[in-house]
């Protein structure tokens, strides 16, 4: 069951509910009674992106759609790709990836919706040996919208795969990375982000196979929630049977702000190799009343110390983006997102 069967046949019992245990929290059956009609073909004006000046190769899908990236052996690339609902119907978005040995590549994604529409994005990224991706996704959709993002990755010895996903929330919204990791030294990095406010829901969920050995996984998500948003994380990381030496290690912390807010986390290791390092960590609560006096001792006004100590919170996420560009305008988004 899935939302990209339930677009295919108009079935809303292919939706997944809250029986399914990876979708619990968010709940597609028990809100979709009945799928919009399929999006019209856009013909109009698409505003600049958020990283358009960034990239020279754009890709923009406007209510549904396939895009190719391809990078050849050996070569760089920075590519912008922009994944667009206009008005309020159903479409799906595929997405292929794939980049040669020794490839490099820089991904800026991101979602975009001006009404309640319901979509989506099914992204499958193939990284050669040696190669290099960082993707960096903003999701900022519409508060009436329904977004699902699923990207399967599959890594070859030696790749090297960074990730930021910053989303704002939605009606629904879920951003789902599942990563094939094979050992032999390639390396991962997945980061998040959650900025919700009034009664936005984001759900960022990520499955990690570690299948060989000597591979690397780390993995920091934050989130800010207040008003009655909802934020949902689930992590797990998998390390088979024989995929000794892996150092795997994930973290997810969550402030809220508000009494009507909620945050659901479910970091998970599944170990099944004894020569590995391993750990996970979570916390869910309040800002620092410590750190919030002292800056009130400063001078600084209570609404202006709170700002500052939540922005510096998420800000040990964005200082992990490898990009310097793609990192300024992730910090000026968060600043926009948290209001100060």
């Amino acid at each position: 069951m899935s939302l990209a069967s339930a677009l295919k046949t108009r079935d809303v019992t292919e939706l997944p509910g809250k029986r399914d245990e990876d979708w619990r929290w968010t709940d597609l059956r028990g809100l979709i009674r009945v799928l919009p009609e399929p999006s019209p073909r856009f013909t109009g004006d698409v505003p600049a992106g958020l990283f358009d000046r960034l990239a020279a190769d754009h890709h923009v899908l406007v209510n549904g759609g396939d895009a190719r990236i391809e990078v050849a052996a050996g070569r760089k690339s920075l590519a912008a790709l922009r994944l667009v609902s206009r008005g309020a119907g159903a479409h799906a978005n595929r997405v292929t990836i794939t980049l040669a040995a020794g490839a490099r590549l820089r991904l800026l994604e991101t979602y975009e919706s001006d009404a309640g529409s319901v979509s989506q994005t099914t992204l499958s990224i193939t990284l050669a040996e040696g190669a290099a991706l960082e993707r960096i996704v903003v999701a900022q959709d519409h508060e009436d919208a329904i977004t699902v993002s699923q990207a399967e990755v599959q890594l070859a010895p030696g790749a090297d795969f960074g990730q930021t996903i910053a989303a704002s929330g939605a009606r629904r919204q879920r951003l789902e990375t599942r990563v094939a990791h094979p050992g032999g030294r390639a390396s991962l990095r997945l980061d998040g982000i959650y900025l919700l406010a009034d009664k936005r829901h984001s759900d960022q969920t990520t499955v990690v196979t570690h299948d060989g050995l000597d591979g690397t996984t780390i993995q920091l998500t934050k989130g800010v929630v207040r008003d009655q948003a909802r934020g949902v994380f689930q992590g797990r990381i998998i390390v088979s049977e024989g995929a000794d030496r892996t150092d795997a290690r994930m973290g997810h912390h969550a402030l809220i702000l508000s009494d009507r807010a909620e945050v659901d986390a479910k970091p998970e290791l599944e170990i099944y190799a004894d020569d590995v390092s391993c750990a996970h960590g979570n916390t869910v609560g309040a800002l620092d009343e410590d750190a919030l006096f002292y800056a009130r001792q400063r001078g600084i006004p209570e609404t202006e110390a709170r700002a500052m100590l939540t922005e510096a919170f998420i800000g040990q996420v964005v200082d992990r983006i490898w990009f310097e560009e793609a990192r300024n305008v992730v910090r000026g988004w968060a600043t926009r997102a948290l209001g100060v």
